[in-house]
């Protein structure tokens, strides 16, 4: 099973977090989980993936305008049914990073996608929209995102294997 991380990273800290959820998707058996910069997407790749989880750093309490971008002309792939995740980075903790995550759920929702995050459904940590990254905080937040990644891949596989 595949799992899609889409992101946008200007100053590498949005990457590096793709990259951990990644490694908790891939600690899930039959996981394969690949992170792509938005202008480097592999098409086949996301096409068979299961799941696709998108991330944006945060400005001016919002998404990057790429991954505003991406979203909007992202017509030629095939989203609909596919599980779906988000996440955010940040400067600082009042840094609209929410609103940026709460963007991309929308715009799943709108593509047809199956949302989910885990919520505080199971326990801790608990990610109730998506996991946030805050600028110089990154060591202490690749647990949580790894978290993630295994949370997604665990859903999807329970979703989606026979």
């Amino acid at each position: 099973m595949k799992i899609a991380v889409l992101y946008y990273s200007r100053g590498g800290t949005t990457r590096r977090m793709a990259q951990a959820i990644c490694r908790g998707a891939c600690s899930v058996p039959g996981c394969q989980a690949m992170a792509f910069p938005l202008e480097e997407v592999d098409k086949a790749f996301l096409e068979e993936s299961r799941a696709v989880i998108f991330g944006t750093p945060t400005y001016y309490a919002g998404e990057a305008w790429p991954v505003k971008k991406w979203v909007d002309e992202s017509r030629p792939y095939q989203l609909a049914g596919k599980l779906g995740g988000a996440f955010a980075t940040a400067d600082y903790l009042q840094g609209g990073a929410g609103q940026a995550v709460e963007f991309l759920i929308r715009s799943m929702l709108v593509k047809g996608m199956l949302v989910y995050s885990g919520g505080s459904a199971l326990g801790q940590p608990y990610i109730h929209l998506g996991p946030v990254a805050l600028h110089g905080r990154e060591e202490e937040s690749e647990p949580l995102f790894e978290t993630f990644g295994r949370r997604m891949a665990q859903k999807a596989a329970e979703l989606f294997e026979p």
